[in-house]
């Protein structure tokens, strides 16, 4: 197949990336694959360096005179190139591939998968499922049960969960683990529980719930926890909320990091407090690595963990709950290797990425029509 991957972030991009570049290394020997993003994002950059992927600088603007230009473009460009898919990611580059395929001799079909719990009720999104979409992949559950109740109904609606590579993010050795440790936090007492984070730092993220649950821990249990948070450094308004919790634990920003297993390899639990999610790709991270993870309830999170298990699922928000797993993790360190090693056993037999680009192939095969039965001459 002759496939286009779209996506429409500048920057960072966040699980776009991980999820494009998933799909980009998996469809790259088998089928003919072109990448159109915005060129000074990330994942143009990450997808510069895979060999055998094609790339096509595209944006997706709102304003209708740049917009206008940009559809006319795209447009040459599906009918230069004839791709039998086109997979979309978010609504603005949906809605650029819907126009531009109006009026073609040969149309794509157009897959669009749905990473996020933003509203689908949008007259946008009935215009899209009606006249611009063939089939959408959903990330979690939560997000599947979304689209059912909206104009996506009258679609194939698939429920695919990410993939992560599990041989890449896996528990670092005992020595490696302490070298990593130094190297990031310097010398910490043998005591320390180091909880760490790839999920970033907005506010959404959670990470000041977990903040302000270290806070109401006695000074001396404070003393004992270390918190690193990656991504983006947090802007003024959220360090001047961290400052105003006066924390005796630590707080660790690394920065946006192209390989968090030297950031979650120095962890002891991982987590992923965020208000809303629909999946998570720091949470299976976290968990392929070993790291018992402490989630909340948000959206399709849980479907990551059994509670107790692998980890620990506590209400959006609840601040009270987050320290009570605290509490308990402090007190019974000793629990934290079955939850490691359930975490990592758990990681490998339900996040394979060899299924989700199955799966994910699969639904690329059922949109594509059968070919012609070729007459036999007699």
């Amino acid at each position: 197949m002759k496939i286009l991957l779209t996506d429409i972030h500048h920057g960072n991009g966040g699980g776009h990336v991980t999820y494009i570049v998933n799909l980009l290394n998996g469809l790259k020997n088998r089928h003919s694959v072109v990448l159109a993003a915005p060129e000074c994002s990330r994942l143009y950059r990450y997808a510069s360096k895979i060999q055998g992927v094609r790339l096509f600088p595209a944006v997706y603007t709102n304003r209708v005179p740049s917009l206008l230009k940009e559809v006319s473009r795209l447009k040459q460009y599906l009918a230069n190139e004839r791709f039998d898919i086109v997979h979309v990611n978010a609504s603005a580059d949906h809605r650029h591939i819907m126009l531009a395929c109006l009026g073609l001799a040969r149309r794509p079909k157009i897959i669009w998968t749905k990473h996020n719990l933003n509203s689908v009720n949008s007259a946008g999104h009935q215009l899209r499922a009606r006249c611009g979409t063939d089939a959408v992949v959903a990330v979690s559950g939560y997000v599947g049960h979304m689209l059912a109740k909206s104009a996506y109904r009258n679609k194939p609606v698939h429920v695919i969960r990410h993939g992560i590579d599990t041989a890449h993010f896996h528990p670092p050795a005992p020595e490696l683990k302490q070298s990593l440790r130094r190297k990031l936090l310097g010398n910490v007492t043998d005591d320390t529980v180091v909880l760490g984070s790839a999920g970033g730092t907005d506010f959404e993220k959670g990470w000041l719930d977990l903040a302000a649950a270290v806070s109401s821990l006695p000074p001396a249990v404070q003393a004992r926890i270390v918190l690193v948070v990656a991504g983006s450094m947090p802007s003024p308004r959220l360090r001047a909320k961290l400052d105003a919790y006066a924390l005796k634990a630590r707080v660790v920003f690394p920065g946006l990091v192209d390989d968090v297993c030297a950031v979650l390899g120095a962890c002891d639990v991982g987590f992923v407090l965020s208000h809303r999610e629909s999946l998570s790709y720091a949470c299976r991270e976290s968990l392929a690595m070993g790291l018992p993870t402490l989630i909340s309830d948000a959206g399709g999170l849980p479907e990551n963990i059994t509670d107790g298990r692998e980890g620990w699922i506590v209400p959006v928000h609840d601040t009270c709950a987050i320290s009570g797993v605290l509490r308990h993790i402090l007190a019974s360190p000793q629990s934290l290797p079955a939850m490691s090693a359930a975490a990592r056993l758990h990681s490998v037999q339900n996040f394979s990425l060899d299924g989700f680009m199955f799966a994910t192939q699969a639904v690329y095969q059922s949109v594509i029509p059968a070919p012609s039965p070729q007459a036999i001459p007699i």
